[in-house]
């Protein structure tokens, strides 16, 4: 599906999706993506990520916001050169849709600062064939 790569402030996200075909079942309108986000400090700061936000969008157009602390459960402080993994998923009811988002990071100096999430597109194999 490819990599998406955006980087804010030196803070460099790459983001890995990739359809899961065995927690998907079509006929029943379940379509489910994890995906591998890699967050890395390229600063010469050392930064924590704070929260998340989500915007994941589906197929029909229906937008869903998701808020919250940290990533998998963790708010993680980054060094200079270092980086931070982690793979989560999302389920749509279509089969394909879009995530973009963005994390809240602060420095050590107590100034926050807002990371883009490249805008990354959720597609998979049922996808009806749209002929040009």
């Amino acid at each position: 599906m490819g990599m998406y790569k955006a980087t804010t402030q030196n803070i460099e996200i790459t983001v890995e999706p990739d359809f899961i075909e065995d927690r998907s079942d079509p006929a029943q309108g379940r379509f489910f993506w994890s995906y591998t986000i890699e967050i890395a400090n390229r600063s010469e700061r050392t930064v924590q990520l704070v929260s998340r936000h989500w915007r994941i969008m589906d197929a029909q157009g229906r937008l869903e916001e998701v808020k919250g602390a940290g990533v998998v459960g963790e708010q993680p402080i980054l060094r200079e050169g270092e980086s931070f993994s982690y793979t989560s998923g999302c389920p749509l009811t279509t089969p394909s849709g879009f995530m973009v988002g963005s994390y809240q990071m602060v420095d050590e100096a107590g100034d926050s600062f807002e990371v883009e999430i490249p805008a990354f597109s959720l597609d998979s194999p049922h996808m009806p064939r749209v002929l040009n």
